[in-house]
């Protein structure tokens, strides 16, 4: 009796915390002091890790060190494409042409949502969010916005590959898919085009006041640092050159243990080291951003080891062969432990999965971003970047879209699948 009161007493500790780290995302604007999502994020895990609901030992085990290096692999890369000015100079490559908000918007969604599925969300989140505040700042654009419209685009864009996010690289390692990239664009494509369509008109309706009858002129800008800018290239192409041979090696059955951590490694290293202000690079990389993550690992997993959702889930009458019901249960689980731990409980419950709830685990992991911002981690990416520049996003302002958005996207698969 003593053992399982003890047991329901740091299930209770862990989830206060989760629970009191929602909160105090939600209200942190109230007031004239606000604390940063990182801090935030950084109090839980110190909570559950002072209190004894996690071991240090298993706290250190429970960052996750693949997503850890990725993501600052990917911040060098990033950091070193701003300051070379070569992220400014490739916007009008692909923005160029827009000559009102209308076409800009759509641009973003689509560019940015194809390319996320196959540079995954967080890559380029990194990327686009310097992208958004130059042209909320050089057109006169709410940066609002435009950080809306990447959020969405890069969410939805990733649903439809296998390595567009990592709970659907889980999805393709851990099921019997023969070959996961023509079953993802199979059941997804179709409703993840919707879907980014449907994204685009929501945006137009709360944010119409935007929409003025105006000409928008983008400018090319000149590259500050040429000898930068010229690795930074280097970087990009070699990282998307390397990520396309990702896929066709697992096409033919050969890129399982090629990680994406050494994908993103391998990208950096131009940078890394062939240019002399690889140490103001990386002094500027978005340390904040991996402390949210460091801290988000240590406290979902303190969580998770309560058992609470794993008992909840269990003791459910759900039905987890139904297409609506792992979509629902997807979305808002994804809430309270994250997509990828939940992928990682979802996945075995799923007997004998048909390609359809596959697909349903991974579309609902995934679409789960637009709810809220803890949904996904490519939002926190996007909020900690526009922080630095002085721009936000709070969480009734993402909710306010983002809620209504992900009722019709689940909508959309739900109808396709």
């Amino acid at each position: 009796m003593l053992e399982m009161l003890d047991a329901v007493n740091c299930a209770n500790i862990s989830v206060m915390a989760l629970a009191a780290v929602f909160i105090l995302i939600a209200v942190r604007q109230v007031g004239k002091n606000s604390l940063a999502i990182w801090q935030i994020m950084l109090l839980g895990a110190l909570v559950v890790l002072l209190t004894g609901q996690i071991s240090p030992e298993d706290a250190v085990r429970a960052i996750n060190l693949d997503v850890m290096i990725f993501l600052g692999a990917m911040f060098v890369i990033g950091q070193s494409m701003q300051e070379s000015g070569y992220l400014l100079f490739l916007n009008n490559c692909i923005f160029g042409r827009a000559r009102n908000l209308d076409q800009l918007l759509l641009l973003i969604l689509f560019a940015m949502g194809f390319l996320s599925a196959l540079l995954m969300n967080d890559t380029l989140a990194i990327i686009g969010t310097p992208l958004m505040l130059y042209f909320a700042r050089t057109l006169k654009i709410d940066p609002k916005l435009l950080l809306l419209t990447l959020a969405f685009a890069v969410t939805i864009g990733s649903a439809m590959s296998p390595i567009g996010n990592p709970q659907n690289l889980l999805i393709a390692v851990n099921s019997d898919l023969s070959n996961p990239f023509l079953v993802f664009l199979q059941y997804l494509l179709l409703p993840t085009v919707a879907n980014l369509l449907l994204a685009y008109l929501l945006l137009r309706i709360f944010y119409r006041g935007q929409f003025q009858k105006r000409t928008l002129e983008i400018c090319q800008e000149e590259i500050s640092d040429p000898a930068l800018a010229r690795l930074s290239r280097i970087s990009f192409l070699l990282l998307f050159a390397l990520i396309l041979a990702k896929m066709g090696a697992v096409i033919l059955g050969m890129g399982g243990e090629f990680r994406l951590t050494y994908i993103a490694l391998i990208s950096a290293l131009p940078i890394l080291l062939f240019s002399s202000r690889r140490y103001e690079v990386l002094r500027n990389i978005d340390w904040c951003t991996l402390i949210f993550f460091a801290a988000m690992f240590v406290l979902m997993d303190a969580v998770w080891r309560s058992g609470i959702f794993q008992f909840l889930l269990a003791g459910s009458d759900a039905d987890l062969a139904s297409i609506p019901t792992i979509l629902a249960f997807s979305v808002l689980l994804s809430q309270l432990i994250s997509n990828v731990p939940l992928v990682a409980l979802c996945q075995p419950l799923l007997v004998n999965p048909s390609p359809q709830a596959l697909m349903a685990l991974a579309a609902g992991s995934t679409i789960a971003g637009n709810l809220f911002i803890l949904g996904a981690a490519s939002n926190v990416i996007i909020i900690q970047n526009a922080e630095k520049s002085g721009e936000t996003l709070t969480f009734l302002e993402f909710a306010r879209v983002g809620v209504p958005l992900t009722v019709l996207n689940v909508l959309v698969y739900w109808l396709f699948l």
